[in-house]
């Protein structure tokens, strides 16, 4: 048994609200209750107890879509509009980089950044997942591994049937680690087929895994569905049985009132993207009408190629003010509720809603405590709308994943997470320089 008594605690559920003065009893790697602090103190004398004046704990944070290997084409396709992103940067060097090594070293990379930011599970969606897999693993992170449905070839595999078949023996391999979870994960309407969706939603129907699959991300988007499949991508996934609980859309930036009733009625998820939405000009997602509308919404920071940087309070924070923008509503979309999309709504997209996501006694104890002492966040009237709109990643200072130590005052706990680390930072410069080599990818270059 261990004590963690921070000066407030956020628990998300089953409401809304702030305790102050309470402890959070950890026992192995579950919640074993809340309780005031003195009353968890004079039970439990002789457990270790880490005291945190001037912090807010929450549950771990949850980034609903990333594509973390993408952590080493930070910056390759800056000032671009997503189908040049793609077609002139991206996927010419995912063609020419793409190997085991590549996804390891840029998963690691992107794993150490979200840990580190208060991330304490990431749903992916790349090749090689197995690699991703094992990065997640050295950090002691909590992943949804998405299997990839694309239907072009890489180096990972010959096409759609091939990248299924593979995803569907990681998932036998990993079935008994209670770090990962899967999801289906087709990339999009315009790169996959029919016959590959009918596949996922006849796998997910089986299986109960969700799909997470990208989404009405720009009006371009929609028009190409209407031209060759005379309908709005959105209706053409329902056609084909794929619209339901376990639907998570990504962006979901282009939905019109039709759409957004849809997926209401059919108990889908959108996992909200903002900064990537507005780097790459893809719009601004109606997200205070999904919250009408009674749609779950999380919240993804997308892959660093196109944000560029894994930072979900900051996600979170730019998720306030544009619902609050776009729909002239100061009241939509508050500090409390956005925290839940950070951690309980992203859970309950990836279906894992009884084991985290909140902090309630029989979770799993994924914790994070922020430190708002700094004079960057005083002073502190409601600790939650400090988090949202105030703090920083750079004040996460205690991080805990089932239980375990993850990040102590700011830094890796384990100093072999530490050094391996520092290791692929060290070989960062050596994938600059094959890029480079690559494309003109520098400073004001030119699109080819």
């Amino acid at each position: 048994m261990q004590l963690i008594c921070p000066e407030w605690i956020a628990p998300v559920a089953p409401e809304p609200r702030v305790l102050a003065g309470h402890a959070v009893l950890v026992e192995g790697d579950r919640i074993a209750g809340l309780m005031p602090a003195d009353q968890a103190r004079a039970l439990h004398p002789s457990a270790p107890c880490t005291e945190l004046p001037g912090h807010l704990l929450v549950p771990g944070l949850v980034n609903l879509h990333t594509h973390a290997p993408m952590s080493l084409l930070r910056g390759v396709g800056d000032d671009l509009p997503l189908q040049a992103w793609l077609e002139q940067r991206i996927w010419p060097l995912e063609a020419r980089l793409m190997s085991p090594e590549f996804v390891y070293d840029g998963a690691l990379l992107a794993c150490a950044e979200m840990a580190l930011g208060g991330v304490t599970c990431f749903n992916d969606m790349y090749f090689f997942p197995e690699q991703v897999a094992a990065a997640a693993s050295l950090v002691g992170m909590r992943a949804a591994l998405g299997i990839i449905v694309i239907e072009f070839p890489s180096a990972y595999g010959s096409g759609a049937a091939d990248y299924l078949r593979k995803g569907l023996e990681l998932r036998d391999r990993l079935r008994d680690d209670p770090l990962f979870s899967f999801c289906l994960a087709p990339h999009a309407p315009y790169t996959v087929s029919d016959e590959s969706f009918t596949r996922v939603a006849r796998l997910s129907g089986e299986t109960g895994m969700p799909v997470h699959c990208h989404l009405h991300e720009t009006a371009a988007e929609i028009a190409e569905s209407e031209a060759r499949f005379g309908r709005r991508p959105l209706r053409r996934l329902a056609d084909l049985g794929l619209l339901g609980p376990e639907l998570i859309a990504v962006h979901a930036v282009h939905m019109d009132d039709s759409d957004l009733a849809l997926l209401a009625a059919h108990g889908a998820s959108v996992a909200h993207c903002p900064h990537s939405n507005l780097k790459l000009a893809s719009g601004i997602a109606r997200t205070a009408r999904m919250r009408e509308l009674g749609i779950n919404v999380g919240i993804g920071t997308d892959g660093a190629a196109s944000n560029n940087r894994l930072d979900l309070l900051q996600e979170g924070r730019t998720a306030a003010l544009l619902a609050k923008g776009a729909s002239r509503d100061a009241t939509a979309w508050p500090a409390h509720e956005v925290l839940h999309a950070m951690t309980l709504g992203g859970a309950r997209a990836l279906g894992l809603a009884d084991r985290i996501g909140s902090i309630e006694a029989g979770k799993a104890a994924d914790l994070v405590a922020v430190d708002l002492s700094m004079l960057q966040t005083a002073p502190v009237f409601d600790p939650v709308s400090q988090l949202v709109y105030a703090a920083g990643r750079e004040q996460v200072s205690e991080v805990w994943i089932a239980g375990q130590p993850v990040v102590h005052k700011r830094q890796f706990a384990e100093s072999e997470v530490r050094s391996r680390v520092s290791e692929v930072v060290g070989r960062v410069r050596l994938w600059h320089n094959r890029i480079s080599e690559i494309l003109p990818v520098g400073p004001g270059a030119g699109v080819s």
